[in-house]
Formats: C-alpha cells, sequence, structure tokens
C-alpha cells in the first residue's frame, strides 16, 4: 500500500507527547524516532512502538571516527529497529565499520539486521549554503550522488536524500538501493526550514521509497485530517 510508503516523523520533546500522536494516528505503520525523542525518552519509547507493531526508523544521524560509530550502531542494532543512518560524511572507514557493527549487535541480540541507510545532505541545506559555508566545490547534486555512491560501494544499504536529488541517485544507484526523502511538503504546508522539497506525490514519482513527514501531520490543527490528506493523494501515484 502507498500510504506504508509514509514515515511520520514523532519530532517531539517527550514520551508522553509521543505517545498521545501514535494514538490520535493509528492507521500510520512507520514511524520516525529522531534526536529530540530519544534523547528524552531513551529507548522506552523504541519499546513502545513494538508493543503495537509498528515498524521503526531510528534517525540519530551517528557522525564521529570509526570506532565510535561502529559502537554506536552495534548498540542501536541490538533494539531491531528497520532502518537507521550515520552520515555519509563520517567517510568510508566509518561506513564500513558501522555495516558490520549493525550485523554483530543484531546477531548477539537475535533480531534482524536494520538496514543501514546514509545521509548524503540535510534537506535544510541550500546550494549556496553548501558553496559558501561549508566550502564543498561541486554542485549540490553531484555531492548528494557522489556521497550516495560511495555509501553504495562500502555495502550500506540506501541514503537519505532530498526530493530534488532522488531521480538521479535512483537511475544511478539502482531499484535496489533505498531512497527515503525527508522534507516532503504538501501544497498547502509551510516549506519552513526545508530548502530542496517536493510535493509527496512528486517524491514518490520521482523515485523516493519512503516518505518522511513530521510536522504537516504532527504540527496540524487536526493532525487526522492532515494525514488522511496527503494518504488520499498518494492513492493517485501509480
Amino acid at each position: 500500500m502507498t500510504i506504508d510508503k509514509i514515515i511520520v516523523a514523532l519530532d517531539v520533546g517527550d514520551e508522553e507527547s509521543a505517545i498521545a500522536l501514535i494514538d490520535r494516528l493509528e492507521s500510520v505503520t512507520f514511524w520516525k524516532v529522531g534526536l529530540e525523542l530519544f534523547t528524552s525518552a531513551g529507548p522506552r519509547i523504541l519499546e513502545v512502538l513494538k508493543s503495537r507493531q509498528k515498524r521503526i526508523f531510528l534517525d540519530l544521524k551517528f557522525h564521529d571516527i570509526p570506532n565510535t560509530v561502529a559502537g554506536a550502531c552495534r548498540s542501536a542494532a541490538r533494539y531491531g529497529v528497520d532502518l537507521m543512518t550515520v552520515h555519509a560524511t563520517s567517510g568510508t572507514d566509518a561506513l564500513k565499520a558501522a555495516k558490520e557493527a549493525v550485523e554483530e549487535g543484531a546477531a548477539q541480540a537475535g533480531v534482524k539486521p536494520s538496514k543501514l541507510i546514509a545521509v548524503t545532505v540535510l534537506t535544510s541545506i541550500s546550494s549556496r549554503q553548501l558553496a559558501l559555508e561549508l566550502k564543498v566545490p561541486i554542485e549540490l547534486p553531484e555531492y548528494a550522488l557522489d556521497l550516495a555512491l560511495m555509501a553504495q560501494e562500502v555495502g550500506l544499504d540506501g541514503a537519505v536524500c532530498s526530493p530534488q536529488e532522488v531521480t538521479q541517485l535512483r537511475q544511478t544507484c539502482g531499484d535496489d538501493f533505498v531512497l527515503v526523502c525527508p522534507g516532503v511538503r504538501p501544497t498547502w504546508a509551510a516549506q519552513r526550514d526545508q530548502k530542496r522539497s517536493l510535493t509527496p506525490a512528486q517524491a514518490i514519482q520521482a523515485g523516493a521509497d519512503y516518505l518522511v513527514i513530521g510536522r504537516p501531520i504532527t504540527a496540524a490543527a487536526e493532525p487526522e485530517l492532515a494525514w488522511k490528506q496527503i494518504s488520499q493523494e498518494l492513492t493517485t501515484v501509480a
């Protein structure tokens, strides 16, 4: 089902608020737990989601030296989540170590290994910021593709990219490479800090496997209505 491609971001500050959203949006099957909620609630929120048979995207975006990234991935893999992230800019040594650590952690816990995906360029970064602030001397789409290919070469399962780069990554990396797109915004939602966005239908048509959508749903006056509107929009996508 197309709505299974929507990962709703639980970007709230505490466990109580997260559970309230999970209860309100019963038909959501895939939830993202990010830095804010995990730092506040810890792994308890993962147990809550598992007890309700929900899939989990643990989006902690690890970025450190290889040994530290591997340790974090090994620990996170023991939770048995479906997806987890590491920054591609950690480099190939860290990505290789992370991939091996996920396998080790899952084996130790007796759970299925998480799919490990690499964050390419954050959707809040513009081409101008990439060039002038971060001093990256190539065009943003080319940079995102290079990082995704590096992740694929060392054996990661996929990448996180903006909807505006997903067509190029899909064509180059192939159909088996998982592509997750945050920064997706319906036409009726505010763009806020998202610089490289598309609508949900456009992102799926461009080649995304999963869309991460948070504030247009969770911060809406009526989250149930916002979820329903987005779900209906995606039913029109072939």
